[in-house]
This record gives C-alpha cells, structure tokens and sequence, in this order.
C-alpha cells in the first residue's frame, strides 16, 4: 500500500527518512557525473548504510544495472544473505518493475522514494508490483519523500540530453 508523503508518518521516521534521502541524492549526482540517468539508491538496516548504488547501464553496458539493484547487492553481501529482512531502501526514483521485483524477492521492508515515475513505476503509479496481493512479501511504500528536489534533477538531466 503507497504512504502518503502528507499523512500518517511519524515525525521522527520523516526526519529520518529525509536523512537517508539526501544522502541517496548524492549518490544520483554521481550516475549524472557519468552521463547516466540521475538515480540512486541506499539500503538502510539497523540505522546503518549496508548498500549503495547508483545508475550505471549505459557505462556496465548492462540493462539490470539500476541503482536498486546495485545496492541490493551490495547489502546482501554486507548481510551474507539475499534476504533484507528490516531493511528499507532510499530511491530517488519510483522502482520499474524490474527492481520493484527484486526488492519483494529480497524482502525489504520498507520502501522509501523520491520522485513518481509516471512512465514506468512499480510502485502505484503505473503498475503495483510491490503492493500485488500475488505476492508473498509486501513492503511497506512511501513516495514523494524530497520529490521536488529529485524532480528537479532529473528534469534538469533530460533538459541538458536534449540540448
């Protein structure tokens, strides 16, 4: 079930959530440095960054290389498991249904995001992979954690492509 922004979240989850998120904007910053579309993605368990990633198909030349799934796997070798149980994962970007997939797959607990993918989102806005009563495992979901900031940098990425 997608968490709206406005309502429902304790104060201090939503400090922390904005925490974690502006460190997760960084990490977009470094995709855009190399020409990749500007998205990251930070797994948190236990109040401690155990995975990091960052967009990187163009450069890996590898269509799964989504900052989901790059800290996906670094926070299941940090952990010594494919399962994240506890966990919630920082996006900057709504998941496709690609890494929507494997964070139900790795059994996050929570996922937190930025910006609304209003072309490809798993999350609610287009379809509603991780929310699907098909699935065994549905984490919890909160969009539009610093939208505005994340909207920014990615419209600013396409503006400057497109020139």
């Amino acid at each position: 079930m997608l968490i709206d922004n406005r309502v429902g979240i304790a104060p201090e989850l939503q400090a922390q959530d904005r925490k974690w998120m502006r460190r997760t904007m960084a990490l977009a910053d470094r995709a855009a440095e190399a020409g990749e579309v500007p998205v990251g993605a930070l797994v948190v368990r236990d109040g401690q960054a155990i995975g990091e990633g960052w967009n990187s198909p163009i450069g890996s030349s590898d269509p799964s290389a989504h900052a989901e799934i790059a800290a996906l796997r670094m926070a299941a070798q940090q952990a010594g498991n494919y399962r994240l149980p506890g966990s919630t994962i920082y996006v900057t970007l709504e998941p496709c249904p690609m890494c929507a997939g494997a964070l139900v797959h790795a059994r996050v607990s929570r996922v937190v995001f930025a910006a609304y993918d209003p072309r490809t989102g798993a999350a609610g806005s287009v379809f509603d992979v991780l929310c699907s009563p098909h699935n065994l495992h549905r984490p919890q979901v909160r969009g539009g954690v610093l939208q505005e900031e994340a909207g920014t940098r990615l419209r600013a990425f396409f503006r400057e492509r497109r020139t």
